[in-house]
């Protein structure tokens, strides 16, 4: 009987601490921290600050794709590279036609005349005036200096076979060289050389102009109205001054020429 009545009280007192043990546990879960509490707020803050920070990012994220979608680069200013390009290869066709325009013989001497004659030494062709000093004696003479002595059969024969028809002669280490005057059939023709001369060398200006009005027409789409026309009003005045640069140069020269 005393064993039953141990056996009783151990089952009682272990029933006891199980049901305080439950109460306690209840209790507890009672007591968590509420979401809008200070204390919810310190152990919550972690998960919450990361939710945020997501969220703040992807907006970030969104905004700064929508703001670079929205931007318009401005497109870069071509008309000092297209004005720059057109005058060098205009004024590199009026220097052409200067050149050209020295090799024409005139009633008058002067020392560029002779520039374009090449003169054969040792198996070589060089331009006279890279050999000789060319200078003018009076309006009719030019004198031309070799640089080396043994060269001056090699230019005399140049000279002769150039078609300026002068007729050289030696003269000690120097040639000279008499321009005889124009006839009125040498005058007419050499005019004639002279305004072709003037026509090509002015196509050469066109060319150029055309070809910056293609690349002002190709970039049209990217710059405003307005640019573009005043870009083509200033090459057509660019082409407008090189064509007039030309023609006075031949009209200087066919002065020349004629001896008016």
């Amino acid at each position: 009987m005393a064993l039953l009545l141990r056996r009783g009280a151990a089952l009682a007192a272990r029933s006891f601490r199980a049901a305080a043990a439950a109460s306690s546990a209840s209790a507890a879960a009672h007591r968590l921290p509420a979401a809008g509490s200070l204390a919810g707020a310190g152990e919550l803050a972690p998960a919450r600050l990361f939710l945020l920070d997501s969220r703040r990012g992807f907006a970030k994220g969104k905004k700064s794709k929508d703001d670079r979608g929205d931007t318009v680069q401005a497109a870069p200013d071509i008309g000092p590279t297209v004005k720059s390009t057109a005058t060098a290869q205009m004024d590199a066709a009026v220097i052409a036609l200067s050149r050209e325009l020295s090799k024409l013989r005139t009633g008058r001497a002067t020392p560029g005349m002779l520039d374009h004659i090449m003169v054969e030494t040792a198996d070589v062709k060089v331009a006279l005036n890279r050999i000789a000093v060319v200078s003018v004696l009076d309006a009719h003479t030019l004198s031309v200096m070799p640089y080396d002595p043994s060269s001056m059969k090699s230019i005399e024969h140049a000279i002769i076979s150039s078609p300026l028809g002068i007729n050289p002669t030696p003269d000690g280490n120097r040639i000279i060289a008499n321009i005889p005057p124009l006839t009125k059939e040498n005058i007419q023709a050499l005019c004639k050389v002279v305004t072709k001369s003037a026509e090509d060398f002015k196509q050469s200006i066109r060319r150029a102009r055309q070809k910056a009005l293609d690349t002002i027409k190709k970039s049209a789409s990217s710059m405003p109205k307005d640019d573009a026309k005043r870009l083509e009003k200033e090459i057509e005045e660019l082409t407008k001054k090189f064509i007039k640069s030309a023609d006075d140069m031949c009209k200087a020269k066919e002065k020349e020429i004629s001896g008016s």
